[in-house]
């Protein structure tokens, strides 16, 4: 790993100079600013006793949904496109540096997106100035839970880019891996037939993948140390492909 600070450091000179990466943070802080208010709005017409910081981090998904596939389509298939990639892989530099120097630098970028969210909570606060609205422990755990996650949405995205040569296959295969993960995980008892006994096996599996529930408890204070794991073996479980599929496709195989 003796190149993984260069690596990291151009990765993310990319990132900063890269247009794409100024649009998902124009999308992400425009929709997020625009979610928040309207949930303000609905507080103030019809309050509620829940925390106005809960409901905002139980509609993280919807940013995510585009902004991980800008962040993370180009990060291989333009390298291979270009073919500097090709060139790159035959200097003294292993793959594992390749893919974690690219996904620490997209990590970076997520969560200092994700981090400029909090002038949200930091304004309301001081403009509402009401003890019982302000309670630390959903901002907190929302947040813990948004960098828990990020790094498997990311890993996602990544993967998704090692697998073509083309930015908007990339991006595609990228925006599916993000829905399929939230959305099957999160709907998976829905979608049983209420006329067919759901074998035990899926109702575990929608317990433990159930992103959405995930996130509820995060942001009501309750830390889930199985999504803790199930998010980070599974991140590390993508990078290890995408660092396979690397060595694979230019190692001349």
């Amino acid at each position: 790993m003796r190149h993984f600070i260069t690596l990291l450091r151009n990765e993310i000179w990319k990132l900063l100079i890269s247009p794409s990466t100024y649009i998902a943070a124009f999308l992400f802080l425009l929709v997020m600013g625009f979610l928040f208010q309207l949930i303000l709005l609905e507080y103030a017409s019809d309050p509620k006793e829940e925390n106005p910081s809960i409901t905002f981090f139980r509609l993280f998904f919807l940013p995510v949904f585009f902004m991980v596939p800008l962040l993370t389509m180009k990060s291989v298939a333009e390298e291979r496109a270009t073919g500097t990639i090709e060139t790159l892989m035959t200097t003294p530099v292993t793959a594992t540096e390749v893919i974690l120097s690219k996904f620490c630098a997209g990590y970076l970028y997520y969560s200092l997106l994700w981090m400029f969210t909090g002038s949200f909570h930091i304004l309301f606060y001081s403009f509402v100035q009401e003890d019982s609205l302000f309670d630390p422990y959903p901002i907190v755990g929302g947040y813990a839970y948004v960098a828990i996650s990020g790094g498997l949405f990311l890993s996602l995205g990544i993967f998704a880019s090692a697998l073509t040569r083309s930015q908007l296959i990339a991006g595609i295969v990228s925006f599916s891996l993000v829905f399929g993960f939230i959305v099957v995980g999160s709907f998976l008892d829905e979608m049983a037939l209420p006329w067919i006994d759901q074998p035990r096996w899926v109702e575990i599996l929608a317990n433990h993948t159930d992103v959405l529930q995930h996130m509820r408890d995060f942001s009501s204070g309750i830390i889930d140390t199985r999504a803790i794991v199930l998010y980070a073996s599974c991140s590390l479980a993508f990078l290890f492909l995408s660092i396979l599929i690397l060595e694979y496709r230019e190692g001349g195989c």
